[in-house]
This record gives structure tokens, C-alpha cells and sequence, in this order.
């Protein structure tokens, strides 16, 4: 595997390709990883942005977002007031549900009121501690929480193992008969700690691979990884 010698994930992919064949193969297949973090969101935008692409295909999300940025005279995210102002008809004309709207005012209302933690705050607090923090608010699950972690805050170890891309990109890694639970992908997965953010990306691409084959042999357990 060739990589960049700019490249920030050089270490990660290294890593990850040394787990075993199936990493090796799927890093090699990819290529460098670009995944990208957005370190100037606040957490409040993160976890909105999230909220609206919870359950739906990325371009039903973005057409949410860009009717939300809409909604306001300047071009910036709104403001946890500005998204408090806007009342559930509004939010919902932008195509979120009534739960999304709900929980993008809890959101904005935890933000001004402290319990959602500014950029900086957040920087000093752990991973365990955000989430715990976080998933306090209703509509907010440790799916949401994982993309604030992964994307704003950049943290290297997040992957969430809820998620489905996650979930089918490893089963067909592993060429598993099913979907893997929760628990079986957290075990399964520990060998890609410290950079889990980076193995969470290459799962991600999995899917869109229409070339990509996994290693021929026997279905694995999700557990193991292992024939």
C-alpha cells in the first residue's frame, strides 16, 4: 500500500491493514483515507446536522439543511435563539418531522442553557462523559452524539456501531451471513483501536465498491472474525 508521505492517516491505515487479510484487502482496494472532520462546527450545529440526517438518505438531509440555512437573512448556521424563534411549522416546512423539531429545540435549549458544551468546553471532556451528557436529550442517541465526536470534535477511536453502514460495510468484510448486533461488532472491531474513526470510514465505502469481493473462504463469526 502506497501512501502519501502528507497523508495524517498514514498510521491509521497501517494499522488497520495489519489486523488481518480482510483489513489488508479492503485498505488496499480504498486507498489513502480522506475522511474529513468540520473542527469549526460548534457541537449544538453538529448534533442539528446530525439530527437531520437520522433514518434518511444523505440527499433527503442535505435538501433539510439547505431549507433550514434558508430560513435565515445571512448565510451562517443559525444561532441555538434564531433556532428556538423558529416554531415546529417552520421547522417541519423545512421537512423535518415533528420529533426532529422537538429535538432541535431541546437541542438550541440545552445549548443556552449550558448542558450542550461550546467547542472549547468540549475539548475537555471525554468521550464517555459527552455522550452521557448528551444523550440526556431527547431524540439524541449515541448514533448522534458519535458523529459529533467523529466530525467536530475529531476523535480518533469513534466507531458507531449502530450505525448501519458500519454494520453492512463490516458483514461484507467479513462475508457474514447477517448483520452484525452491537455488542459482537464492539468485540469484533476492538483489534482497529486506537484509530476506530478511520476504520469507521473504510466500512463506510464498502458498500459503493461494486469491484470490491471479499477473500474467498468460509462465512465468518462476527465475533471472531474468524472461519
Amino acid at each position: 500500500m502506497s501512501t502519501l508521505p502528507h497523508d495524517p492517516y498514514h498510521a491509521a491505515s497501517r494499522h488497520l491493514a495489519a489486523i488481518d487479510a480482510d483489513w489488508a484487502q479492503l485498505v488496499a482496494t480504498v486507498g489513502r483515507c480522506r475522511l474529513q472532520p468540520k473542527p469549526a462546527r460548534e457541537p449544538y450545529e453538529a448534533l442539528v446536522r446530525a439530527v437531520a440526517y437520522q433514518q434518511l438518505h444523505v440527499r433527503a438531509g442535505d435538501a433539510m439543511l439547505a431549507r433550514l440555512l434558508a430560513c435565515q437573512p445571512q448565510p451562517a448556521f443559525p444561532t441555538p435563539a434564531q433556532l428556538l424563534a423558529l416554531d415546529t411549522g417552520q421547522l417541519r416546512g423545512c421537512g423535518f418531522s415533528g420529533r426532529k423539531a422537538a429535538t432541535i429545540h431541546a437541542i438550541a435549549a440545552a445549548t443556552l442553557d449550558g448542558r450542550v458544551p461550546s467547542r472549547q468546553q468540549a475539548a475537555q471532556l471525554s468521550d464517555d462523559t459527552l455522550i452521557e451528557r448528551l444523550v440526556t436529550l431527547p431524540g439524541i442517541g449515541r448514533w448522534t452524539v458519535g458523529m459529533l465526536l467523529l466530525y467536530t470534535l475529531a476523535r480518533p477511536d469513534i466507531l458507531p456501531v449502530d450505525d448501519f453502514g458500519v454494520r453492512e460495510g463490516y458483514r461484507f468484510l467479513k462475508a457474514l451471513p447477517a448483520l452484525p448486533g452491537r455488542r459482537e461488532l464492539q468485540a469484533a472491531t476492538a483489534a482497529c483501536s486506537p484509530y476506530r474513526s478511520v476504520a469507521t470510514w473504510y466500512l463506510w465505502q464498502v458498500p459503493s465498491l461494486a469491484d470490491y469481493q471479499p477473500r474467498p473462504g468460509k462465512r465468518r463469526s462476527a465475533a471472531t472474525g474468524t472461519s
